[in-house]
């Protein structure tokens, strides 16, 4: 197990290991100062707040605030030179701004997918923006088992990643062919109310094993959030 691995799961809650862009969603980049709509004295603050952290990683304990519409609810505190923002059909759904890294393009999504984007040397990116029924612990260990249930042969680690008060986690993983090729992957998951609606945001990178590391990419920071 190299280095990395072996201190994210000392670090991280193992879950798993070797079992069984404005209608720019068309990923179109965007300078970071235009990345988002917000009006000429845009109010950026965190809701809902943060009360307690329970056991699970990454899970706090929130307040539903009602949020005027187009509120910044969460805002990069070092913005990127260049972002791409991701939005889906759902008008209830939030809009998220992630980094466009240096050498990378973007295309188009489709369904719960707000931006795509592709990377040199295999590496690709998606953002996802789905509506949730489930809590975020129930929704963040979902999308684990969904996760290790890609591969016969998987491994994942979680870290606590909370964002602007809301509930979030990094993972770290990798899967595994019978061939023995390998895929690392990293995934900046939230969990966001709307005023009516909660979404869990995804932003998924992945790239072959050895080559990548997906923890280090700028598209594992803080992104943008802004309510519909």
């Amino acid at each position: 197990m190299p280095a990395r691995w072996a201190a994210l799961v000392a670090l991280g809650v193992a879950v798993g290991a070797f079992s069984a862009c404005d209608r720019t969603s068309d990923g179109v980049p965007v300078p970071a100062d235009v990345a988002v709509p917000a009006t000429s004295t845009p109010s950026t603050r965190a809701i809902p707040t943060p009360q307690t952290t329970l056991t699970e990683p990454g899970i706090v304990s929130t307040t539903r605030t009602p949020v005027p519409a187009g509120e910044i609810t969460c805002e990069a505190p070092d913005p990127p030179p260049v972002g791409v923002v991701a939005k889906v059909d759902d008008p209830a759904a939030p809009t998220i701004t992630v980094a466009l890294p240096e050498g990378w393009s973007t295309s188009a999504g489709d369904g719960d997918v707000g931006a795509k984007l592709q990377g040199p040397e295999g590496l690709s990116a998606t953002v996802t923006i789905a509506r949730t029924q489930l809590d975020p612990a129930e929704a963040f260990e979902k999308y684990v088992n969904d996760a290790m249930a890609r591969s016969s042969v998987s491994s994942v680690s979680v870290l606590p990643a909370e964002l602007c008060g809301y509930s979030g986690q990094k993972l770290l993983g990798m899967w595994s062919d019978a061939a023995g090729h390998g895929v690392e992957f990293g995934d900046r998951i939230a969990h966001i109310w709307t005023n009516t609606n909660n979404y869990l945001v995804a932003v998924h990178v992945e790239g072959p094993a050895d080559s990548v590391e997906p923890m280090s990419s700028p598209l594992m920071a803080d992104f943008t959030v802004v309510l519909p």
